[in-house]
């Protein structure tokens, strides 16, 4: 359907004349008889009656008009969501299961009136070209000081304790805390994760430095497989965020277990481009703050030296 048409067939309405219309839309008040003649084809449907008074809407045009109002709100609403300036706050999040997806459901419970539009891209270099070309407004990204260029900026907004996932019969599953150096021997298996990605660089860097063995290779078939083998398996644990959301089975009887001495901590960035004018994006900025390594953890010397 022609929304100019509709556009026309509203402001006569409002106007009660053909002519006022025009003088309102800033055409001729042939092109405002023009586009009424194409949508009453459209129709099928008279929705005007001329008077020596001007235009009195007809039954099947009265009938029209509310849904005519509603297709223009939807333009408006559908043209909002992409302009610069006016669509919601854009984040991008690396999983909405994962903790920056909480982490920016609580500036929405704390800045209600801020309209979000969260996204999930794959990496950091699709979440840096994406802020590059002003498609999003923000990312969640754990990046060092190099990745920022050409005007991307970023700080270091929150540390995320990293924990041990294991089955029943795990050597460790009544643990209360384990340290990294504990896991030397244990195979960690985690084959969700892509090379070349930041994830990827954060868990080469902590198996280096604790000497842990993680496979990354098999199926990567998603969250619940994942835990399915884990639940059924004496011997192999995975790693994940402690504000990773997971729900599973009582019958499975999954262990979250903390690491510590030290912690290692996944760190969690908010990265935007620097001349991005979004009224909200200070908001979000301002709510999260910024946090440096903490006593007791551990996170890559890149992190440390990052944002």
């Amino acid at each position: 359907m022609d929304l100019d048409a509709v556009r026309t067939f509203v402001a006569v309405v409002d106007a009660g004349r053909f002519q006022d219309a025009a003088d309102e839309l800033a055409v001729t008040q042939q092109a405002v008889s023009k586009r009424i003649a194409t949508l009453e084809r459209v129709l099928g449907v008279s929705l005007f009656t001329r008077t020596t008074r001007g235009a009195r809407v007809t039954i099947d045009g009265q009938a029209f008009l509310p849904h005519a109002r509603d297709l223009l709100r939807a333009e408006e609403r559908a043209m909002a969501s992409v302009r610069p300036g006016r669509r919601p706050l854009r984040v991008d999040v690396i999983g909405r299961r994962l903790a920056p997806a909480g982490v920016l459901g609580g500036f929405h419970r704390a800045c209600p009136e801020v309209e979000l539009d969260v996204v999930t891209l794959f990496d950091a270099d699709a979440a840096i070209e994406a802020l590059r070309s002003g498609s999003i407004d923000a990312s969640f990204r754990a990046v060092d000081r190099e990745r920022l260029s050409g005007g991307i900026e970023g700080a270091r907004v929150f540390d995320e304790p990293v924990h041990l996932l294991t089955g029943p019969d795990h050597p460790l599953a009544d643990a209360p805390a384990v340290s990294p150096a504990e896991l030397a021997g244990h195979l960690i298996w985690m084959p969700g994760i892509v090379a070349g990605t930041e994830w990827a660089a954060y868990y080469d860097d902590l198996a280096a430095a604790f000497g842990l063995t993680i496979e990354v290779t098999g199926p990567g078939f998603g969250t619940d497989p994942l835990l399915d083998t884990i639940a059924g398996s004496p011997e192999l644990a995975t790693f994940v965020g402690e504000g990773t959301r997971l729900v599973w089975p009582v019958e499975q009887g999954l262990r979250r277990i903390p690491l510590q001495d030290p912690t290692p901590v996944y760190p969690h960035s908010l990265i935007w481009r620097r001349d991005n004018s979004h009224g909200a994006l200070a908001a979000l900025r301002a709510h999260l703050g910024t946090t440096r390594t903490g006593p007791g953890t551990w996170t890559p010397e890149w992190a440390n030296a990052g944002v």
